[in-house]
């Protein structure tokens, strides 16, 4: 029986491709598992400065398994589907490493979902992204209600949500749901190049940096900004602060450790 997700090492990325071809990447039990494993395992790993989830060059992912979707009936049954979907997400969201969703094709709903926890999106041109549940008499609730009104604000979640449409690449960029699009042969290669980047800085910078914005999004401002001062002043006493303060006076690049 084929994987339901493949993994490899690019330098210091990892790249988590979703493997369900003859299901358009459809979320089951099996790959929501096996996503939070590969996540955890990379979140450990101190090689590893930055990850990538992807699907093929057809599709990211159509959303939910409707065949164990059916299976679902109770409301106890329901919280515990969406419990799972929603532990991976919020790992994605609060790992402390860059995740870049890299997205070719269909991205629906449960799919969206996923790529919204991400903290960027990578689309490709031929990219289609919706929420459907309005056409099956459901409400997404695995973050792409709340996720989306804070990237691209009400009105656009409230279309997507209404109506149930797929938007287009470029248009998925006009109203920032994603950072970038590129031609499909270069969704991948990008993500990596924008992780090679990152690796370059320091990791405990890049770690407090996504905490600041996450958590800071949660926080009325007087508390977003006490929360950012405490995190700035941890960082001062680092030793990745000063080497990066001294190789910047020294004109040459810092050899960060993470420290």
């Amino acid at each position: 029986m084929a994987e339901v997700i493949l993994t490899q090492l690019h330098g210091t990325s990892a790249v988590i491709r979703m493997n369900r071809p003859e299901k358009q990447n459809a979320l089951s039990r099996e790959l929501f598992e096996a996503i939070d494993a590969a996540l955890a395992g990379f979140d450990a790993d101190p090689a590893v400065r930055g990850i990538v989830i992807t699907g093929n060059d057809k599709v990211f992912s159509t959303g939910g398994d409707l065949k164990e979707a059916l299976a679902v009936r109770t409301v106890e049954d329901t919280r515990r589907w969406l419990d799972l979907f929603r532990r991976v997400n919020d790992r994605i969201e609060s790992i402390g490493k860059p995740v870049i969703a890299a997205i070719h094709g269909y991205c629906v709903t449960g799919g969206l979902e996923m790529a919204l926890a991400c903290d960027i999106r990578v689309a490709a041109s031929n990219a289609q992204f919706g929420i459907t549940s309005s056409r099956i008499g459901t409400v997404a609730g695995a973050g792409g209600p709340q996720r989306l009104a804070r990237l691209i604000g009400p009105e656009w979640t409230k279309e997507l949500l209404f109506s149930g449409d797929f938007i287009d690449a470029e248009t998925a960029l006009r109203i920032r749901l994603v950072s970038e699009v590129v031609a499909p042969e270069r969704v991948l290669p990008r993500a990596l190049e924008r992780l090679e980047s990152y690796a370059r800085r320091a990791p405990l910078s890049i770690t407090y940096s996504k905490a600041a914005v996450n958590n800071g999004l949660q926080m009325p401002l007087e508390y977003a900004l006490a929360y950012e001062r405490q995190i700035t002043t941890t960082l001062f006493t680092t030793a990745d602060r000063r080497e990066g303060q001294a190789a910047f006076l020294d004109k040459r690049s810092p050899n960060f450790k993470g420290e």
